[in-house]
């Protein structure tokens, strides 16, 4: 998918557009993801080339690991993206964006480690920690 998308938090301080490929979604099982979210996350990424934010100064970054951090309306305290350390791409949470996003859903990651009160049957590839093409934690 190449054309541009456009998204905010939940009240409108921090926007952003992204423009060119944008991979498909991805649900994060880990302990983290779903300690903020209250559930798993669901995400897309994008080269930060192609990443525009307004509203930076409303964008707050939290280092949850060694490896890698989580940015977040200082405002309403929307998840917005997640950030490997020295990646060129950045995680973007596939909810924050505008409908229709055109978005298609492509795995599941971390799922030896989800929460005990949900089953995945979707159909979707599972691992139990992330892929080559999802490169999280080691």
């Amino acid at each position: 998918m190449s054309q541009t998308k456009r998204g905010s938090c939940l009240c409108g301080a921090v926007r952003f557009r992204t423009h060119g490929a944008l991979r498909g979604v991805v649900y994060c099982h880990c302990s983290q993801c779903r300690r903020q979210s209250g559930h798993f996350y669901a995400a897309t990424d994008v080269d930060d080339a192609c990443l525009e934010i307004e509203g930076p100064d409303n964008l707050t970054w939290y280092a949850a690991s060694d490896f890698a951090k989580r940015g977040f309306c200082r405002t309403c305290g929307s998840a917005l993206f997640w950030k490997r350390n020295g990646a060129d791409r950045t995680s973007v949470m596939a909810g924050s964006f505008d409908q229709p996003s055109g978005l298609k859903p492509e795995a599941h990651i971390f799922v030896d480690d989800k929460g005990d009160y949900y089953e995945i049957a979707d159909g979707l590839p599972q691992y139990a920690r992330s892929t080559d093409s999802v490169p999280v934690a080691g």
